[in-house]
């Protein structure tokens, strides 16, 4: 009999509880590829994953690796991205593929699949997705994350300034579309304890959102700490209540410490006693 899967939200807040509260971008840029002195190549990008792999794995409580940096060299990029996310989540690290799919019916089907069925190579614990091809687009990859014990963080409002003219229009019921998917998202997360495994997207540098009910019982991932301008100190105000829920992602105010591990491993530290300090305040 094949046990029943431990939900994503649940492993989420143990992981946070016990590594510390912190989210690990890995972007590997071409600019950043440059900076630790490798080439745009695949080489490079495979001596750069595997770097921060064994800087961070056994020790950072999530991992976001932004599919797209890889893609870009084609199979043997993408080969470098499911060793990374195999070696991370041996390690005991969560995983979150930033790949941001939406799509409908089969076609949303089969990403889902792509990243949410456990013998897929690139099984990841959490993936991003759209919604705005409608919320009930994402049911395919509702239904598979809750099967496989995964989650979803779905984009709700996003720190870049594009996003205000989709994710904060007005609905004819008054609502946002903002507030309405984070409204599908505390449905979604009802009754379940410690924490739902379907977040939502939230920039640290939007400052004030007290307008919208962020508290949907599940995770809120917090991209915008270090190089975009938020600090761990900001989390507070932005969240209010549901700051205690707040994955906040870090990527080149970690990964610029590079290519030195001891660096990078105390840049993740350093962030994660900080985000620590700041939700207890």
């Amino acid at each position: 009999m094949t046990a029943t899967p431990v939900p994503f939200g649940a492993r989420l807040r143990e992981a946070m509880d016990t590594r510390g509260p912190l989210c690990v971008g890995i972007d590997p840029h071409a600019s950043l590829l440059s900076a630790w002195g490798l080439k745009d190549d695949v080489d490079g990008l495979e001596t750069f994953t595997r770097t921060v792999v064994d800087a961070l794995a056994g020790t950072v409580a999530v991992f976001k690796p932004q599919s797209a940096f890889f893609e870009r060299f084609g199979s043997r990029g993408v080969a470098v991205l499911e060793r990374a996310v195999a070696d991370l989540r041996d390690a005991g690290a969560l995983v979150v593929m930033d790949a941001k799919r939406g799509d409908i019916g089969s076609t949303m089907a089969a990403y889902a699949e792509t990243y949410l069925r456990p013998d897929a190579p690139l099984f990841s614990d959490a993936l991003t997705v759209s919604p705005f091809l409608g919320y009930g687009s994402l049911e395919p990859a509702v239904r598979l994350a809750r099967e496989n014990g995964a989650g979803l963080f779905v984009l709700a409002l996003t720190s870049n300034p594009e996003g205000a003219e989709v994710q904060r229009a007005v609905r004819g019921d008054g609502r946002t579309v903002a507030a309405t998917m984070l409204a599908h998202l505390a449905e979604e997360n009802a009754g379940q304890t410690p924490l739902g495994s379907f977040g939502a997207v939230v920039g640290a540098t939007l400052g004030d959102l007290s307008s919208f009910d962020l508290d949907v019982n599940g995770p809120l991932l917090a991209p915008g700490i270090g190089a975009q301008g938020a600090t761990p100190a900001d989390l507070p105000a932005v969240f209010g209540a549901a700051v205690g829920n707040v994955v906040p992602n870090v990527s080149r105010g970690v990964l610029r410490h590079g290519p030195d591990t001891a660096a990078l491993r105390d840049a993740a530290r350093r962030y994660a006693d900080e985000v620590r300090a700041a939700v207890a305040s």
